[in-house]
């Protein structure tokens, strides 16, 4: 009898109430209009033309190979260097003391209350061939510096605002390691970096895969930074497809890059699900 009744049990808790259906109602809604439909139209104007049906649009992403590489190649630089600057930051943070630890993501913190668009004019700001930067030194008697524009000013764009995303996973998964492991292997004979190499990294790889998905992904899609810290010299996917779908005449070719780049971010997301805990992968 035992069976049976755990058997009803597991159904009658897996069986949602009404108010629990009405209460998820608005989320399915909303993920349809805003999730689903957006994807079904890109996916039709991404097979179709004039004329109807058609694979005119997949054949000519051939001349964007290049867009395609440089922005993967600009989007792993970032995530790159977010992950060699933000590992040390995450690990420092999850040892400090509480009052350290709340001031440190405090900083951490307080540019992302800023608007994405506000964040990247004052960088430009301080970079541009007049900002503060090249000012200072000006006023030291040094040459000027020039970032805007360059390869370098649109990286260090992405750097700037994505780092947050790399640090707090990280110093969440440090953060929720117990103690004992490292002190175990401190009394076992294992030195500082043996502990660091043998328990914190591989305990922590979670929190790491979900930065390096966190950042990876919008790096490789955003067109701002690129537009204002490239000062219009460098073409990203985000900046063709922004071109492409103010022109009507050629939506559809919009629509087939938008196609590709949803498929390479699932790509990306699926490969590091793959590789993280059993707890759950990045995106569900």
């Amino acid at each position: 009898m035992t069976g049976p009744v755990r058997k009803k049990k597991v159904k009658n808790a897996d069986r949602r109430s009404p108010l629990q259906k009405i209460a998820a109602a608005p989320h399915i809604v909303w993920m349809i209009m805003f999730i689903v439909a957006p994807m079904i139209f890109v996916i039709y104007f991404a097979f179709t033309d004039e004329n109807g049906f058609s694979l005119s649009n997949i054949t000519e992403l051939s001349q964007y190979s290049n867009v395609f590489i440089l922005s993967i190649a600009f989007a792993l630089i970032a995530t790159v260097v977010c992950l060699i600057i933000g590992y040390p930051l995450a690990y420092f943070m999850a040892k400090s003391g509480p009052k350290a630890r709340t001031i440190l993501l405090v900083l951490l913190m307080l540019p992302m209350w800023c608007n994405l668009l506000i964040r990247t004019y004052a960088l430009m700001a301080l970079l541009d061939n007049g900002g503060l930067l090249n000012s200072l030194l000006e006023k030291m008697g040094l040459d000027k510096i020039y970032i805007v524009g360059s390869d370098f000013g649109v990286i260090l764009g992405m750097i700037y605002d994505f780092l947050p995303y790399m640090v707090l996973p990280i110093y969440t998964s440090i953060s929720k390691i117990d103690k004992r492991y490292s002190e175990a292997a401190a009394d076992l004979g294992c030195n500082n970096f043996k502990v660091m190499t043998k328990i914190i990294i591989p305990l922590s790889m979670s929190g790491v895969i979900s930065g390096i998905t966190m950042v990876f992904v919008p790096s490789i899609s955003t067109f701002y930074i690129s537009q204002k810290l490239g000062a219009g010299k460098i073409d990203l996917i985000g900046d063709t497809i922004e071109r492409l779908f103010q022109t009507p005449s050629t939506y559809n070719i919009g629509a087939a890059i938008s196609l590709v780049m949803m498929i390479l971010i699932l790509i990306s997301v699926g490969i590091m699900n793959k590789f993280s805990d059993d707890e759950g992968g990045i995106i569900i």
